[in-house]
């Protein structure tokens, strides 16, 4: 590891939260394959926040995610659970014993056909006897990649998606995965439903154990370590899963409140209208199609603004630690914040930068991804901003001699300066932060064909075919406190408050009381308080 990267400790929890670590990994990887790529911004972005490096047992060094992901028994297809980097000790004793060995092999699933493709990292025993691993260097330093260079992979089918491990395409370290057992990802019984039933799992010595292990693992290696993001599932155990609306609001309701007390920041991120029981239809993008049904488009989208609102704490120059974001999003108890987020930003071809926000008006831009309705008459009382993947050259107005600007952001010299000047025109006195980068989203297959009317560089084209193909997007996102948090949390406790606690016997007796409902309301009732102030004023 590279001295002073400010590591950063990733867990996923949950079958959702692998879907859209799955789509993240991914968007790493291919960020990673376009280093070399004198095409791309080199430097931006330094992946050892995220990266950590190793060594198989034949020498190969290995560069892999710095994360610990937990799902429950038959969520990982055909994906090993010890990875495919390094032998397993059983293997190596097979190895090293000198007589006779008899192998059972049992298949339980059939190999990922759209993954055939990506070979193992343990490489192949070449002619001469000795053992080759295919390897492109990363760019910036750091060791060599662990990688397969293979021909275009298949583009998976909506219907060939049944797990987030048919489509994730990185390699991870034994130590990343940690099954539940004890209960099943499919069929109608031993569902993990209820958060008292996650609440317990961690409380037992053997997975306990397993989870300090994996922690101690990653973090005793770490020079700098920044802090964990942590991808959760609200609306299950590891808060059940969501087939009972009530459980998807009672686990929805406890594992936000829970995550509020141990954690420096909450972002909720959902393509839902709404948290509580009267369902609202999901949100629109004006140059996305999606079905809002499909786990594998839903988090592809929520991927993508993940990897925009957290560039802050990724960047190689002037980052912006994790440690201070929260800081400046969570004064006052506010530790709850939304996210919105323009997937793909609306740059036409001959338009600046200045020209394109100026189209939005006054409204707030972004599509809202966070169950909290829309920003519009709210208040903002702090925000992180990133504008990724526009070119330098459409950064600023290019005015002809002599001529008035249209505007105030086109009288602006830098990018950095016409999205500050927007950005105060918008919230004027509002925290702001603010980030303008080179470097676009990458979209490569697997991430699915989403794109309504974007040409191959990722700009909007009014009339370009319905999912035409690209491979990278510009993105405009951002993280806020916002006092919509106030209207939605007071209506998730309300209705809390109309649940008949004694018709869902099966939640209770999956160790929560009624004391504990209690205490949740009136900790769901204090968060909200904190938001309160800005609802009468609109900007």
């Amino acid at each position: 590891m590279a001295g002073g990267a400010r590591e950063v400790l990733t867990l996923q929890l949950g079958h959702f939260a692998g879907f859209v670590g799955a789509h993240w990994w991914n968007q790493q990887d291919a960020a990673l394959g376009q280093a070399t790529d004198s095409k791309e911004p080199l430097g931006e972005l330094c992946p050892d926040v995220l990266y950590r490096t190793g060594r198989t047992l034949h020498g190969q060094e290995t560069y892999t995610p710095r994360l610990i992901l937990m799902d429950l028994k038959g969520s990982l297809s055909s994906l090993k659970e010890e990875g495919g980097l390094y032998r397993d000790k059983q293997l190596d004793a097979a190895i090293a014993w000198q007589g006779k060995l008899t192998t059972h092999k049992e298949e339980l699933y059939p190999k990922n056909p759209y993954l055939q493709d990506f070979l193992s990292a343990e490489g192949v025993l070449s002619s001469d006897g000795v053992w080759r691993v295919k390897s492109i260097p990363n760019g910036k330093g750091s060791p060599p990649l662990t990688t397969a260079t293979t021909p275009k992979p298949l583009i998976p089918t909506e219907a060939s998606i049944r797990v987030w491990s048919d489509f994730l395409r990185v390699h991870l370290h034994p130590r990343s995965i940690c099954m539940i057992q004890k209960y099943n990802h499919d069929g109608e019984a031993g569902r993990l439903e209820a958060f008292g039933q996650g609440e317990s799992v961690l409380k037992e010595p053997k997975y306990q154990e397993e989870l300090e292990d994996r922690l101690h693992f990653y973090v005793e290696e770490c020079d700098y370590l920044q802090g964990f993001q942590i991808l959760c599932d609200l609306h299950d155990g590891f808060s059940g899963e969501a087939q009972r609306n009530i459980y998807r609001l009672l686990n929805t309701a406890f594992g936000l409140v829970h995550l509020t007390a141990h954690s420096s920041l909450v972002c909720l991120l959902s393509l839902g209208g709404s948290l509580g029981l009267q369902p609202e239809p999901p949100v629109n993008f004006p140059y996305l199609h999606y079905d809002a049904t499909l786990p594998f488009h839903c988090s592809a989208i929520l991927a993508t603004a993940l990897d925009t609102v957290t560039v802050p704490y990724r960047l190689c120059s002037s980052p912006v630690s994790m440690v201070h974001l929260a800081d400046m999003l969570s004064f006052c108890g506010k530790k709850v914040v939304t996210a919105g987020a323009i997937i793909p930003f609306p740059l036409a071809p001959g338009q600046s930068l200045p020209d394109s926000l100026m189209q939005f008006g006054g409204a707030t831009p972004w599509t809202p991804l966070s169950a909290c309705g829309e920003p519009s008459g709210t208040r903002c009382f702090a925000q992180s901003v990133v504008l990724r993947g526009i070119d330098r050259a459409c950064h600023t107005s290019q005015l002809t001699p002599g001529t008035p600007p249209p505007s105030a952001l086109h009288a602006c010299t830098t990018g950095e300066e016409v999205l500050a000047q927007y950005l105060q025109q918008q919230q004027p006195g509002v925290m702001s932060s603010s980030r303008l980068l080179l470097t676009p989203c990458r979209v490569a297959p697997p991430y699915p064909h989403l794109f309504s009317s974007c040409g191959p560089p990722g700009m909007v084209l009014d009339g370009s075919p319905k999912g035409a193909a690209v491979e990278s997007i510009p993105v405009f996102g951002a993280l806020c406190s916002s006092s919509s948090l106030h209207q939605t949390l007071e209506a998730l406790a309300r209705d809390l408050t109309k649940l008949d606690l004694r018709r869902w016997a099966s939640f209770m007796d999956a160790g929560v009381e009624h004391d504990d409902v209690a205490e949740l309301l009136q900790e769901l009732q204090s968060l909200a308080q904190c938001y309160q102030d800005g609802d009468s004023l609109v900007d």
